[in-house]
């Protein structure tokens, strides 16, 4: 299985930098093992049935960018250098891993200066990220971090424009609880409590999980043979109880379809014992073609990059040569791509 399978040509201009406004009124492709229809997220519960269960990813994007200075004092006199940081996870030893750029202008055992009261010195350097321990905790560290940081954009939006406060909004679904991811689940953003509302008067039932997207889930495959690959692994948590609905859908007939495919990933890992039960811990499951599918009868996910381990995952679920069909009508007809951009609800048989 070769990286060039899950590889086509995307037009720049397709690229979204702005979600649709409202959030309901994104395009979304529905696709089943033999028909596309057109439609637009607000027009969702045509597509679903009483007694079907939408998995949710509750985790809550932090403000993890970050632009800070460091001084440093030599015999050449005072010198400021400005450093990019981007969050990524908080460790054990209660520093926070972090992308930092550039990193040569940082020494262990220096200051940086975020602003709003927030300031960092690097403990040390681990496999081309660094370790930073703040000088604030608890809710301290959450207040000055909202004031100092911005949403953690996706590069090829990061590459277009800044984050702004719009973003603050736009990258935040309307169900985000739980802080700890530096990407936004991003199927989910096309929800909003009025369309929520309108699926549970429908009949359709919602379960809640949470795992913590990491800056990894951008990170390029790097290998030709796409089953050397290795995932990064993130923190998720499938409760008890989220299993037993899950369980009790699954066997009373419903379909269980996860918003994005971070819920996806999630509950397969809560699965792969043979059934779905509660689970906690990290998860680098890397789902491919071939992969067997234990609790997932659907997915509502956005378009995705040529090459990514996304793409391979929607492959896996439909069929090859099926998404290839599905992301040419998608090209053909002009839906918006990536984080920022149009929907699809893929329905294998």
């Amino acid at each position: 299985m070769k990286l060039s399978d899950f590889d086509f040509d995307l037009p720049e201009d397709l690229i979204a930098t702005r979600p649709a406004s409202p959030r309901t009124a994104a395009r979304l492709l529905v696709a089943s093992e033999d028909s596309l229809t057109d439609a637009v997220v607000a027009d969702i519960t045509r597509f679903l049935r009483p007694g079907d269960r939408l998995v949710l990813n509750d985790t809550r994007v932090i403000p993890a960018r970050l632009t800070a200075q460091r001084h440093r004092r030599s015999a050449q006199g005072d010198t400021t250098a400005k450093i990019e940081v981007t969050l990524l996870e908080p460790r054990a030893d209660g520093t926070w891993s972090a992308l930092i750029k550039p990193l040569k202008k940082l020494k262990p055992g220096e200051d940086v200066i975020f602003g709003a009261g927030l300031s960092a010195t690097l403990d040390h350097v681990e496999a081309g990220q660094g370790h930073l321990r703040f000088n604030l905790t608890g809710d301290d560290f959450d207040a000055a971090l909202e004031a100092a940081g911005a949403m953690p954009l996706p590069p090829y939006i990061a590459a277009k424009r800044p984050a702004d406060v719009q973003d603050q909004h736009d990258y935040q679904t309307v169900f985000a609880r739980y802080k700890g991811a530096v990407a936004a689940p991003t199927a989910s953003l096309h929800f909003d409590e009025a369309l929520l509302r309108q699926i549970a008067d429908h009949g359709v039932d919602f379960s809640h999980v949470t795992l913590h997207v990491g800056a990894g889930t951008f990170l390029p495959v790097k290998v030709d043979d796409v089953t050397t690959h290795k995932m990064h692994a993130e923190w998720g948590r499938v409760s008890a109880e989220a299993a037993a609905e899950i369980a009790a859908t699954k066997s009373a007939g419903g379909r269980i379809i996860p918003v994005g495919t971070t819920a996806l990933r999630l509950i397969e890992t809560a699965a792969q014992g043979g059934q779905i039960a509660a689970w906690e811990g990290d998860t680098d499951i890397f789902i491919y073609p071939g992969f067997t599918f234990r609790v997932t009868d659907g997915l509502m996910t956005n378009f995705h990059l040529p090459k990514s381990t996304l793409m391979m995952l929607v492959s896996a679920l439909m069929g090859q040569e099926r998404v290839r069909a599905i992301y040419a009508h998608a090209i053909k007809t002009k839906y918006r791509f990536f984080s920022y951009g149009d929907a699809s609800l893929l329905l294998p048989k």
